[in-house]
């Protein structure tokens, strides 16, 4: 185990067990998620041995000239901010070939894609992804997760008191985010700490991706774009006509360009259409839900804070769908399922949709308060009567997720689960 300062405390992750049991199951991890989400301490619980390329210059520097000294110490040996020294990844692969395959051996950890992506090179049954995010509510303490998606998937029926998050918290933690180092920030010291990752981003980040210089302040305008939109399906077109204003629209190749950058630093996390076979003629769309990684950042792209938020519920809503979605990702990976969204031709529309591997899934609205849950309720029941269940089967729950109250099911079938009872 790894020395830490006097004082430090690992907060446990859900990420943990994931990662202890990839390392039964390959020869290496890579644990890719945006800067500051706690990957580095998550892989130093079950390291032997570091290297960290974004602080030991010296390191860095011999790795470019010889990527193979990286990969001596004890293992599993932590190679931290690999993508600083891209071609240690096909070192790390033929290690593992020429041990025969064993299991367990290096853990890297990346905060950006290679702008020439050296992982498109086969690490197949060498090499395990495992995404991190920043911390869900249960990781951070303000959820007690007796609600768990496992168990909704399973058919369970959520059941749980009135966990006690107010409006006021839930203001919070939206502004907070979910970032390790900022738990125990006020909000306005994580506030002025989120200004200056997004500052680095748009000056530094971005240009050190893909070699491609940007301006500055066009990323910015692009970043509060897309904070204005957030868990909207935005076009890159409108998103151009926004940022150009009285200048007219910038291209929205343009556009498109940054808003690529911004997912390879995994900044950008937007959630995909689903794709589910239809009994109705309804066409589906495809386009993705604009989501930040942490609904945090859009907060700082924003400039706005608690207060603010509290007196304008329509940011408020929709960045409390942003928080949910954060939460459901964190806790469908855990049970190997991916979150997505549905959106057909008749604008029926519903904010997540969970899907197992096995082909189990589950539908969710989300709303802030109880006066919208009827409506949330009417809409999930209008989606499960439109998906053929010959082909993708039923639904195992339909829950709308709201920021207090109790979890419950309505007589019509509909769970309603409040934030800060849902977890893994």
């Amino acid at each position: 185990m790894n020395e830490h300062a006097p004082g430090f405390r690992y907060q446990s992750r859900i990420a943990d067990s994931q990662l202890s049991s990839q390392l039964r199951a390959t020869g290496a991890v890579l644990i890719e998620g945006p800067r500051g989400c706690g990957k580095t301490e998550t892989a130093r619980q079950a390291a032997a041995s570091e290297v960290r390329l974004d602080i030991e210059d010296d390191a860095r520097e011999a790795g470019l000239l010889a990527p193979a000294l990286l990969l001596d110490g004890q293992q599993p040996r932590l190679i931290d901010e690999w993508q600083l020294v891209p071609a240690v990844f096909n070192h790390v692969r033929r290690r593992i070939d020429a041990s025969g395959g064993r299991a367990g051996q290096f853990i890297l950890t990346g905060s950006a894609v290679p702008a020439d992506d050296v992982t498109r090179h086969s690490g197949a049954l060498r090499i395990s992804r495992l995404r991190m995010r920043p911390m869900s509510l249960v990781e951070s303490g303000h959820s007690n997760g007796k609600v768990s998606l496992a168990a909704v998937l399973d058919g369970a029926e959520p059941a749980a008191a009135d966990p006690g998050l107010t409006i006021e918290v839930l203001a919070e933690r939206i502004v907070v985010g979910g970032w390790p180092s900022l738990q125990t920030r006020a909000p306005s010291e994580a506030m002025a700490a989120l200004r200056g990752y997004l500052d680095e981003t748009r000056r530094v980040d971005l240009e050190r991706v893909d070699g491609v210089a940007r301006d500055p302040e066009n990323v910015a305008r692009v970043l509060r774009s897309l904070a204005r939109h957030v868990a909207t399906s935005a076009s890159a077109r409108s998103i151009a006509a926004d940022v150009g204003g009285s200048d007219g629209p910038i291209d929205h190749h343009t556009v498109l360009g940054y808003l690529a950058a911004l997912r390879r630093l995994f900044v950008v996390d937007d959630v995909p259409a689903w794709s589910p076979a239809l009994r109705s003629r309804a066409v589906l769309r495809s386009a993705p839900t604009r989501h930040f990684v942490d609904p945090s950042l859009a907060v700082a792209a924003l400039g706005t804070g608690p207060e603010r938020l509290l007196r304008d519920v329509r940011t408020f809503g929709y960045l409390f769908e942003s928080l949910v979605a954060r939460d459901l990702r964190v806790y469908a990976q855990a049970t190997d399922a991916a979150l997505a969204h549905y959106r057909d031709s008749t604008e029926l529309e519903v904010d997540g949709i969970v899907e197992r591997r096995d082909g189990v899934w589950a539908a969710f609205e989300v709303k802030l308060g109880q006066a919208d849950v009827d409506r949330a309720a009417a809409n999930l029941l209008r989606l499960a009567a439109r998906i053929d269940p010959d082909h993708h089967g039923s639904p195992a729950a339909l829950a709308v997720v709201t920021g207090w109250g109790y979890a419950y099911r309505r007589p019509d079938g509909v769970a309603v689960i409040p934030i800060g009872a849902l977890g893994p």
